[in-house]
């Protein structure tokens, strides 16, 4: 079916449609989320508070917060350390296919972007796990481009189903599925899903998307409550930091979260904060830029706002601020990466989605977090 101009809005055939008011939710209050109003006042009061409201969250956020920046990592450390101890859990992610069907003009592995396409095997698939293995890691987020055609449900199942072998903890960042697609990913072994957003502004996002099942937005937006109701334990949150406002995709991100938990108590919730990084055919400047500090600003609002929520920090970022953050505000490190088809053991079978930034091994990044005087944890889940 061609995408190029339905509207972004309409579920297509085949989408379940999702009975939630979440979605409006969100987009009313950020709609009406003006950031430039907020003083240092009510920075301060925010930060006097134990559990901030949505108000003081916007606040945190605002550019008003900047030069409290100190007072709100010393707030959110104390956060960190008080739900999550002096542990950093690490992880790698693993692409197991680059196909995509979505025209998408920020990301590499979009249709029209002319690169090396590769999906592996399940031979190579486990080859690929046992090498990772290898290192000590016990948690493993596989990836795919967004393609029913080529990586398909079922493909997706037996992927996690063989990595489960070998991991104790097993992440999917796929395309969005329906319930039921979800509770047979779930019952091949997967505990959590990586769904981003992109960006919440909704005309910015048919800017962007300009084919594929990605354009709509609706269906994208429900993928967590799917996931949820389909037994998956965990979902993340996220927006393309850099691609819209991102003042106001930070807020939209923690609300859409904060909503998921108080509907699904149960549900473990994570962040992650991506920022717009150059991949291979597209090395333009960015006029939305998110600067370290400002990225260290939504990071450190998220922790306050939602204290038990995960947050995770990519190979995106470089390896002098991901050291920084952890312990202070990330719960969660990648080390070891590969960003292209496979990579572990054999050489990539297809192009990178971007360019990373830290590539430093497992063995690497454990010692980093040793001498930081924290605590390097490879399985915190067991399955029986």
């Amino acid at each position: 079916m061609k995408t190029e101009n339905v509207n972004h809005m309409n579920y297509l055939e085949g989408m379940e449609v999702t009975d939630s008011d979440i979605m409006e939710k969100v987009l009313a209050l950020v709609k009406k989320y003006d950031y430039r109003q907020y003083t240092s006042n009510d920075v301060k009061r925010a930060l006097m508070k134990d559990q901030p409201t949505i108000e003081d969250y916007a606040a945190i956020l605002s550019p008003a917060a900047m030069p409290y920046l100190e007072e709100i990592a010393s707030k959110a450390t104390t956060e960190t350390k008080k739900h999550f101890g002096n542990s950093v859990c690490l992880f790698t992610p693993l692409y197991i296919s680059n196909f995509c069907e979505n025209h998408c003009v920020y990301c590499g592995f979009n249709c029209k972007n002319k690169i090396k396409r590769g999906i592996l095997s399940f031979a190579e698939i486990e080859e690929e796990l046992k090498e990772v293995a290898r290192t000590g890691l016990k948690e493993l987020l596989i990836l795919t481009g967004e393609s029913r055609h080529k990586s398909g449900v079922e493909y997706i199942g037996e992927a996690v189903r063989l990595a489960a072998k070998y991991f104790s903890t097993v992440g999917i960042e796929i395309y969005p599925l329906n319930t039921d697609e979800y509770a047979f990913i779930k019952d091949s072994g997967a505990d959590f899903v990586s769904v981003y957003q992109e960006t919440y502004n909704t005309d910015k996002y048919e800017q962007v998307h300009l084919s594929g099942p990605k354009r709509i937005f609706p269906y994208r937006f429900n993928s967590q409550e799917r996931a949820l109701a389909g037994g998956i334990r965990g979902v993340a949150f996220g927006a393309l930091l850099g691609l819209d406002d991102f003042r106001k995709d930070a807020f939209a991100v923690g609300l859409h979260a904060f909503f998921i938990q108080q509907k699904y108590p149960h549900a473990e919730i994570s962040f992650s904060t991506p920022r717009l990084r150059p991949y291979i055919n597209n090395e333009k400047n960015n006029p939305h830029d998110v600067h370290e500090k400002q990225l260290l600003q939504v990071m450190l609002a998220y922790r306050l706002f939602m204290p038990f929520g995960g947050i995770t920090i990519s190979t995106r970022e470089r390896a002098g601020f991901r050291d920084n953050v952890i312990g202070m505000v990330a719960t969660k490190i990648s080390a070891g990466v590969c960003v292209g088809v496979g990579g572990h053991k054999e050489d990539e079978k297809g192009d990178e989605q971007f360019e990373i930034s830290d590539s430093r091994s497992v063995r690497e990044v454990h010692q980093m977090i040793l001498n930081k005087g924290l605590q390097p944890v490879y399985t915190d889940y067991i399955r029986v």
